[in-house]
């Protein structure tokens, strides 16, 4: 008995060595999207001279319940992120994001922020689709993101058909520093498709997603999909609502999460 017990010992050791790899690479594979700022881009930039305010709220209904190698678990945590939009040109904005989490077991927090340049093609060009590009880069705190500096490329390419309206956001997402910063780009298509009901409503679906890196995708449960019902609400052209709720289809996602985004123009 004494000598069997060393022996269930080690072997314990030894699956811990083999697990905590795979929970860390199941935790950071493809999870790009995390729950700040859930929205799909149209092309269309802040007027010049004009600033928008927008609020983004999102909670997590079910997600995570344990902290895996530092993250902390995001089940019933609020993401609260003020974004501040100034246009410079009819043609080039710049964005400035606050994240921010508000959560039991020590989730409330200051998480991060974010720089966004954004040019788009000018209308007097007339392209038959709107297209502008947009480039993101900053930090967060490594308890809420294993990659802490990180840079996103998003193209954008959206047209309206009378009461029909889509956006795709083909994205690509670096990391500089994390567990990701040797991985090259990683892909995280974004897709909008809506459909007005009335002068003010329209309702659709919104889909975010992760595959992985670019051309070496990991397999689909560890890649991150969600899906969205949404509506926006267009009541005055100062302002700016969009509210909608989601269901995550891999394990790496968060099971279902809400969203909402106030935004004003000044």
């Amino acid at each position: 008995m004494a000598a069997v017990v060393p022996q269930i010992h080690r072997s314990v050791k030894f699956f811990k060595f083999l697990l905590i790899p795979a929970m860390l690479h199941c935790t950071t594979a493809a999870k790009a999207q995390d729950n700040y700022e859930i929205q799909v881009y149209g092309s269309e930039t802040v007027e010049k001279g004009r600033t928008m305010l927008e609020l983004h709220s999102n909670y997590t209904i079910s997600g995570s319940k344990d902290d895996v190698a530092g993250q902390l678990h995001t089940n019933h945590v609020e993401h609260e992120t003020i974004e501040i939009t100034h246009g410079w040109t009819p043609w080039f904005e710049t964005g400035f994001y606050f994240f921010n989490a508000i959560g039991s077991g020590g989730r409330t927090a200051y998480v991060g922020s974010h720089i966004r340049p954004r040019v788009a093609a000018p209308t007097s060009w007339n392209w038959p689709v709107g297209v502008s590009i947009s480039t993101e880069f900053g930090f967060q705190k490594s308890a809420f993101s294993a990659n802490t500096s990180t840079l996103e490329i998003r193209p954008i390419v959206d047209k309206k058909w009378h009461k029909l309206y889509i956006s795709l956001n083909p994205t690509l997402e670096k990391s500089f520093k994390g567990p990701d910063v040797n991985q090259g780009f990683t892909f995280s298509p974004n897709i909008k498709g809506s459909y007005d009901v009335t002068k003010a409503v329209a309702l659709g679906l919104e889909y975010y997603g992760s595959t992985g890196p670019f051309f070496h995708y990991y397999p689909f449960k560890q890649q991150d999909h969600q899906l969205f019902l949404a509506t926006d609400l267009d009541v005055d052209p100062r302002w700016e609502l969009n509210a909608g709720i989601g269901y995550g289809f891999t394990a790496i996602a968060d099971r279902a999460i809400a969203k909402l985004i106030v935004g004003r123009r000044f």
